[in-house]
C-alpha cells in the first residue's frame, strides 16, 4: 500500500463515521417530526396573520405541513404571515400537479412578494411555480433546504412512482433543470452529506449555502435556515 493510501485511510474512516452519525441523528429527528405531525393539534389559520412579507411553506414528500411547523412558528413569531397549502396533503402527487395547487393558493389569497420556504421535494414544487406558472411573478424568492435539484441516483431503486420521479432523466426534472432563469431567486441550503441526495443540492446560478452538519431532515433546525429566510424576506 502506498504512503498516500495509508494517509487517506484514516481520513476515509473518520468521514464514514461522521456521516453515519449524521445519518443516525437525521432519522431520529425524522421519526420525532413525523410523530409530532401525527399528534399536532390546531390548524394553521392562526399562522396566516402578520404584517411582514408572506411566507408559504412547502414540505417534502410524505410530509404534511406539520413537519415544518416549528420553522413556521419561528417565522410567524417574527411577524410574517405563514401560509400552508393544505391541499398538498402528504405531498405524494406529481410535482407539476402540486405546483398547480400552490399557484392556486397564491392567487386565491392574493399573495404578493412571497417567500417560499421549502424542504426537499417542496423545493422542486416551488421552482416549478416560479419557472412555469403565471403566479410565479408573485414569488420574491425561495429558500429550499435539501432539495434534489439535480435528482437523486437512488430514486430509480425506489418502489413507488412518486419516489422514482426524482430521477434526473424524468421529464419534469429535465424541464426544471433547463429552466435556469428562476435560479437567481433561489437560496439552496444543504449540508456536506445528504443520505438521500448523494449528488448534493448545489444549484447553478442560485445562492448556495453549505451548512456545517449533514443530513436530510435535521438540517431544518440549523439557525442558518431561518437566517437565510430573514435575509431575503426582511
Amino acid at each position: 500500500m502506498s504512503r498516500d493510501a495509508v494517509t487517506r485511510a484514516p481520513h476515509t474512516v473518520r468521514t464514514a463515521l461522521r456521516d453515519a452519525g449524521w445519518w443516525a441523528r437525521d432519522y431520529a429527528y425524522a421519526v420525532r417530526a413525523q410523530v409530532r405531525a401525527l399528534t399536532g393539534r390546531g390548524g394553521p389559520d392562526s399562522l396566516a396573520e402578520g404584517e411582514g412579507p408572506p411566507i408559504v411553506m412547502l414540505p417534502g414528500i410524505y410530509e404534511t405541513w406539520r413537519f415544518l411547523e416549528p420553522l413556521a412558528r419561528v417565522l410567524h413569531d417574527r411577524g410574517h404571515p405563514v401560509h400552508v397549502v393544505a391541499e398538498l396533503g402528504g405531498n405524494r402527487r406529481p410535482i407539476a400537479e402540486s405546483a398547480g395547487r400552490v399557484a392556486a393558493l397564491l392567487v386565491a389569497r392574493d399573495l404578493h412578494d412571497v417567500v417560499l420556504v421549502a424542504h426537499s421535494k417542496g423545493g422542486l414544487i416551488g421552482k416549478h411555480v416560479m419557472a412555469f406558472s403565471p403566479a410565479g411573478d408573485r414569488v420574491r424568492a425561495m429558500v429550499a433546504v435539501a432539495t434534489p435539484f439535480g435528482g437523486s441516483r437512488y430514486s430509480r431503486l425506489m418502489p413507488t412512482p412518486s419516489l422514482r420521479a426524482f430521477a434526473s432523466g424524468d421529464a419534469t426534472m429535465r424541464a426544471l433543470a433547463a429552466s435556469a432563469e428562476a435560479n437567481a431567486r433561489i437560496v439552496s441550503v444543504f449540508g456536506p452529506f445528504d443520505p438521500h441526495i448523494p449528488e448534493g443540492s448545489e444549484l447553478a446560478g442560485a445562492r448556495n449555502v453549505v451548512l456545517s452538519s449533514g443530513g436530510h431532515f435535521r438540517v431544518l433546525t440549523d439557525p442558518r435556515v431561518v437566517a437565510e429566510v430573514i435575509r431575503v424576506a426582511e
